[in-house]
């Protein structure tokens, strides 16, 4: 259950939105938090103060404010950093979003640039992705096997909507495994140790997408045995624009560059150049200097709540919402119906209405925000044998009532169409 000490209530009036009220009067309902959350007043006006009195770009000016903005950029970097687990703070790297760290890492394998054996790729070689993934860790992979000859490969999905690790499709020949720490239509958490133990038996490398779960669950990196973790700023109460890329330091350095450009550079000549040390090696060009010291609040917002607590509080309302959900008729749960092994996100389908119609409704006169269709996940539904789904996400600011609220807006649904 969730600790006494959390109060959603005062969570909410932390996030200006819920203020607000809906044509015809109607409060929000948001319960679309996978797709991105809302923002607290702490981020906002932490941006809003640094780009008032505080701008300028980083790493290069020498004077006050150049060195004001520096210093509450490389000091996001380090609250980044302890919030998942590391001790280095040069194994945080800044990206515009999770797929731009999920590319990053697709471009080291296979580049000429890059002769570190553990990041070499050709044909016979395999990369090994999984049915349940969102696009952005789906489509990098495919590039990069059209690019070098490599077989792509995957793990399927059980009926119920956990990854299907009966046939191993990690062989002697995998070079790289990438998968979502926790799903974003299914809300299925994958079993990434034991991923990992298989992936590092045959000497290959792992990557997470861990969008959906560093926001909900306490995550530590060099815990988790991943090599790799991206995640981005906007699903986690900060701005978008701003991910993050963790990898252990020692592969970083044997990585080539992904962009080039000013600040990643060491010293250029005309006819070559020698590269900064990371992190720095990564962020070509001014970065996302107010986004990523949103983000840093977006940590201190986060930090000061607890992880633990965020996570109790998902876990009270999932429970609360898979019961709640079986007393809509026809209405089937694509994903777990349990709470072991699952977070915060229920996706599901009504017989015979099509989520559109669903996610219009619910918006319209009951002020519910949900998300349709197939959540950048199509294989995932091509799996199932459906066009697409309705999902509703939970985070920290929301409460059983609103659940209750898309129960009600649920069955007003089937009535329209019966």
């Amino acid at each position: 259950m969730t600790s006494i000490s959390f109060d959603v209530e005062k969570i909410r009036k932390d996030f200006p939105v819920f203020s607000r009220e809906l044509p015809d009067g109607r409060p929000l309902v948001y319960l679309d938090s996978g797709n991105s959350s809302q923002k607290p007043e702490l981020v906002i006006e932490t941006m809003r103060e640094h780009l008032a009195m505080h701008y300028s770009n980083v790493g290069r000016a020498m004077h006050v404010l150049g060195a004001e903005s520096t210093e509450a950029y490389e000091g996001a970097r380090d609250k980044i950093a302890g919030f998942v687990g590391t001790s280095s703070r040069d194994e945080v790297i800044f990206t515009k979003n999770a797929s731009e760290a999920l590319n990053l890492v697709a471009y080291s394998f296979g580049n000429p640039a890059n002769t570190d054996p553990r990041f070499t790729l050709g044909p016979g070689d395999e990369i090994v992705i999984s049915e349940m993934e969102h696009h952005s860790n789906i489509v990098p992979w495919q590039m990069l096997s059209q690019r070098t000859g490599a077989t792509l490969k995957w793990f399927g999905v059980t009926d119920d909507g956990r990854l299907d690790l009966s046939d191993d499709v990690i062989t002697e020949r995998t070079k790289i495994v990438s998968v979502a720490h926790q799903s974003n239509v299914l809300g299925t958490v994958n079993p990434v140790a034991e991923l990992a133990r298989r992936a590092h038996a045959v000497g290959a490398l792992i990557m997470l997408d861990a969008s959906q779960s560093v926001p909900h669950h306490p995550v530590n990196v060099t815990e988790l045995g991943a090599d790799f973790v991206a995640f981005t700023g906007h699903k986690m109460v900060g701005p978008s624009g701003i991910g993050v890329l963790w990898g252990r330091a020692e592969l970083l350095e044997a990585m080539p560059p992904f962009l080039g450009g000013g600040e990643m550079i060491e010293a250029v000549w005309m006819d070559r150049s020698t590269y900064a040390p990371v992190p720095h090696k990564f962020e070509a060009g001014t970065p996302p200097i107010v986004e990523a010291i949103g983000l840093g609040a977006a940590v201190d917002y986060l930090t000061g709540i607890g992880m633990e607590a965020v996570e109790a509080h998902e876990r009270e309302l999932t429970a609360y919402a898979l019961e709640a959900l079986r007393d809509v008729p026809t209405l089937r749960v694509i994903g777990p119906e349990t709470l072991e092994g699952r977070g915060g996100t229920v996706s599901f389908t009504l017989e015979g209405i099509h989520p559109h119609d669903v996610g219009q409704i619910l918006d319209d006169q009951f002020g519910v925000a949900v998300r349709v269709g197939h959540h950048c996940a199509r294989p995932l539904h091509l799996r199932f044998g459906i066009p697409a789904t309705t999902r509703a996400s939970f985070y920290l600011y929301n409460t059983t009532g609103e659940i209750d609220a898309l129960v009600r807006g649920l069955h007003h649904v089937q009535k329209v169409f019966a």
